[in-house]
């Protein structure tokens, strides 16, 4: 029994999983279980867990996770001040009179979101109950538009920023040095969070193409299940359209554009991006919009002055020309630091920095949690010896690294059937992936491959999260069935994407290059 303690820990925490216990608890609780088995029999030596100190500084202390909360907060913001509606609402008024036309709008709105709130839930739930509505309205057959909100909520997790692009960085940067050490190399090389939004970029863009192919030839094929817009549905204005689409698409650019110009860290960058949500909530709901603009803009000339012409007031040789532009600095940055103050308050006064921050501890304590409980898991998988055995598994898998590289991604999505993408990303990965690299596998494109398919695992039944989310904000004649039905096309195309990022490694390995 001893020699097969490390399967039995995995079936014993998908079962506790399955039963329904808290995540976190179910992992360290099962851990703890059978480390104290495996000593018991004598098959694991108990002093490894005196390693969990060190992996709970190691957490507490790593810099890429502490963007996790502020893109959250960036995206919370977002959500919790409307904005994201008022963005579904313009598009859908844009393009509802083509045929397929709602779809359109929610897979293009569902980008936009991913790439300025990165949050599934939240851009699910709020198209839920929003645009589905307005398409079964329409005259949309329910399977099609389920599947078309659900899908698109997922772009949040492949299309950058993204948690689980961060977590994921994380993991293939300690994969890759493991490897590169059991390789013989002593001068490794880490991977950045940076080179990991470049990579997903192409192929998050490649998903939002093949959706939209997939509406527009259903609207010519199945034209009654996707017909337009009624005319009472009246287009916006082009100033709406602008004052709608703009601030959002101004904050991604200053955010991915932070970190894809090596100009900011991923941490630095979301920093900004939930300050910039702040202040396009605060001139969105308050009743000092000037203030917050002018705000903008002294920040704005700052970031940019500063950069082309630094003043450093420490030094003791500053001509009277640096002072005079030191002294213009401040003044900008006071007003910048004015208008986040007003906007702050503004939001504090409508409630919905409680509900941001709220929402932002909720999921954060969630994610480290499961990130904490899964360090102790691992430790204990490694002593019971199940390290050793998915690498002789691996290594002994027909079709040599191919094969190896198939099994692991059909595992993952069978595993995404019940599991979250944290437990998968922060238990399995770091166990598969490093004898991967040692094959030969690009970790920038394995990383890539297996962020699409942990995607997945949002729209498969029966545990997919973006079903049960939509199934929470969906109208009650939409059924659960219908739902898992209009995910299925959708679920065939994330594999069409993943086919071609196998077969074109360079959809996911030319941006990253040519940047880094």
């Amino acid at each position: 029994m001893g020699e097969y303690l490390d399967l039995l820990m995995f079936a014993a925490l998908m079962a506790a999983i399955l039963l329904g216990f808290p995540v976190a608890f179910s992992i360290g609780g099962v851990a703890i279980v059978f480390a104290y088995l495996g000593w018991a029999l004598g098959v694991m030596d108990i002093t490894l867990l005196g390693a969990t100190g060190q992996r709970i500084f190691g957490l507490l202390s790593n810099n890429v996770l502490v963007a996790i909360p502020l893109f959250v907060l960036m995206g919370a913001v977002l959500e919790k001040s409307r904005i994201a509606e008022e963005l579904l609402d313009t598009m859908g008024r844009l393009f509802g009179q083509l045929r397929g036309g709602l779809g359109i709008s929610v897979v293009l709105v569902g980008a936009l979101l991913a790439a300025s709130t990165g949050i599934v839930g939240a851009t699910v739930v709020a198209m839920g109950m929003i645009a589905l509505p307005t398409m079964l309205r329409t005259g949309y057959d329910p399977k099609v538009a389920s599947g078309i909100v659900c899908t698109a909520g997922t772009l949040g997790q492949i299309i950058p920023p993204s948690t689980l692009l961060i977590i994921l960085a994380d993991v293939m940067s300690n994969s890759y040095q493991q490897a590169q050490y059991e390789q013989g190399k002593f001068a490794v090389e880490a991977l950045s969070v940076g080179q990991f939004f470049a990579a997903a970029m192409l192929p998050g863009l490649l998903l939002v193409v093949l959706y939209l192919l997939y509406i527009l030839i259903l609207g010519r094929v199945r034209p009654m299940s996707m017909p337009p817009a009624r005319a009472e549905l009246a287009k916006p204005s082009a100033k709406k359209i602008a004052s709608t689409i703009v601030p959002p698409v101004l904050l991604i650019f200053a955010v991915l554009g932070a970190i894809l110009g090596g100009v900011a860290t991923p941490t630095e960058a979301a920093s900004v991006g939930a300050i910039g949500a702040v202040l396009v909530a605060g001139v969105r709901l308050g009743s000092h919009s000037r203030v917050i603009l002018v705000g903008v803009a002294a920040l704005v000339i700052v970031g940019i002055f500063a950069g082309v012409l630094p003043v450093r007031l420490q030094r003791s040789d500053l001509s009277f020309g640096s002072w005079m532009l030191g002294g213009i600095y401040i003044v900008l940055v006071f007003f910048g630091a004015v208008a986040i103050i007003t906007a702050v308050k503004e939001l504090i006064v409508k409630r919905v920095m409680a509900e941001a921050v709220t929402s932002t501890m909720t999921m954060t304590a969630m994610i480290f949690a499961t990130i904490l409980a899964a360090g102790i898991f691992s430790l204990v998988f490694v002593g019971l010896g199940g390290e050793e055995r998915i690498a002789h598994i691996l290594t002994n898998m027909p079709g040599g690294a191919t094969g190896a590289l198939v099994f692991c991604l059909a595992f993952v999505f069978v595993l995404g059937f019940f599991l979250d993408f944290v437990e998968i990303s922060v238990i399995l990965l770091p166990l598969i992936v490093p004898p991967l690299i040692v094959m030969g596998h690009d970790p920038i494109w394995l990383g890539v491959l297996l962020a699409i398919n942990l995607q997945t695992s949002f729209l498969t039944p029966p545990f997919g999260f973006s079903l049960f989310y939509l199934r929470g904000a969906a109208p009650p004649e939409v059924s659960t069935g219908q739902i898992y039905a209009g995910v299925m096309p959708f679920i065939a195309l994330q594999t069409l994407g993943m086919l071609v990022i196998y077969l074109v490694p360079q959809v996911s390995t030319w941006l990253p290059q040519l940047l880094f």
